[in-house]
This record gives C-alpha cells, structure tokens and sequence, in this order.
C-alpha cells in the first residue's frame, strides 16, 4: 500500500504573498491557508452597525475600533485572521513581516457567526486568541436571531460567558467602557429563522457553556 502524501504547509511568507496577489482574504492556520467566503446581506449589515456603535462610543477614547480588513496574529497558535470588528486599546501593536502587518495587541474581538465559520469561531479561533495577553473580550453574535455571546477574561485569568437576547437588551463591554444596543446592532435586518429554530440554539448554548440565566466560568 503507498502512503497518501501530505500537503506541505505554507510558510507564513507564501501566506502574505498569496494575500498581496489575491482578490479575497485568507486566513492562516499553522500552515494552512483558509480562503475567506464572501457575507450574506445579514452579516454586513450586523457588522457594519457593530462598527457605527463602537465608532461612536470611542471616538476621543484611547481605544480604536477596526474593520474586518485589518489582520490579526496570534503568535502562539501560528495563525493569521480577519476578526470581523476588532478594537485595540493604548496603542496599536504590530508584527511586520515581509512589508505586511498585522495587530497583536487587540483588546475586543468581534465574530458575526455563519454557517461556514460557526464552528471555527466557537472553537479553534477562540482557544487560540485566548492565549493574547491583552485580549478582554470575545463575543460572537448570530445574523439571523438577535443572540450575542460574549466571553469575558477575568482578572484571575478565566473566562466568563454570558449571552444576551432579544431586541431589548443591551450587553455592557467593560474592558473598553461601552455598551451594545441589540435595536441598533441588528438595526435593518430583518430574522428569516423559525422562533422555535432560534429558541433551540438558545437552549443548546446555554446546555453547551452549563449556565441557565447567571454567567458560567470557563
């Protein structure tokens, strides 16, 4: 029997000159390169108000939100992404390489969930931003039901999960002194998921994170 070859992974210069040649952005996973799929309507316009609100509230504070364009690195995991909102607290951090940079001091990450990148988000990516020293906070908010979760380090070094739901609630970011309104957040859009549907994936994550109303540590 001949053994299957393995794919050689990619260095993270063919990654950056991949990304300088490219028309689309891609993600880097210890040597695996992740083409990025395009957003639904729902999602930009999720992200697009994430980003007004943030804007907004930061403007003559000393932390600074960012688009889906700029990059992120994690040393420790080898990986390069493109959070879809992401602020930086004090001054902005970089790693420069090969004439690209990437921040690596982010302070709040910001994921607007897709079927293609739910699980990536929730797992890999997660664990691996976790070990940022000046990540604070991580929230992952649904385009299709008004759901945002959000992961919050504690001064101990653990993470604590909460989730906020419904058009009336507002989720308080203390580590950058803001809040979200979930009127503005999913202002425009309009839910397409079956109530029932939607109520499940409530029950489910709060099964998944052991917390019935109260925040759970992770």
């Amino acid at each position: 029997m001949v053994a299957s070859a393995k794919t050689p992974k990619a260095t993270p210069g063919e990654y950056f000159e991949l990304e300088r040649l490219a028309e689309t952005k891609s993600e880097y996973y210890d040597g695996v390169i992740v083409a990025m799929a395009g957003g639904t309507l729902e999602h930009d316009l999720a992200n697009l108000n994430i980003l007004a609100s943030l804007h907004s509230q930061l403007i003559g504070k000393p932390c600074l939100p960012l688009t889906g364009n700029m990059r992120v690195n994690v040393p420790d995991c080898n990986c390069y992404f493109y959070p879809d909102a992401t602020v930086a607290c004090g001054e902005p951090q970089f790693q420069r390489l090969d004439g690209v940079q990437s921040l690596t001091n982010p302070t709040l990450i910001v994921e607007v969930l897709s079927e293609s990148t739910e699980k990536r988000d929730r797992e890999h990516k997660f664990f691996c931003c976790q070990t940022l020293p000046s990540l604070k906070t991580y929230i992952l908010l649904a385009q299709d039901e008004p759901l945002v979760q959000v992961f919050e380090k504690r001064p101990n070094g653990k993470w604590e999960y909460s989730h906020y739901e419904g058009l009336g609630a507002i989720v308080p970011l203390p580590a950058i002194k803001c809040q979200l309104s979930l009127t503005d957040v999913y202002a425009r859009i309009e839910f397409k998921t079956d109530s029932a549907d939607a109520g499940m994936r409530i029950l489910e994550q709060r099964a998944r994170y052991g917390v019935d109303s109260s925040p759970a540590m992770i």
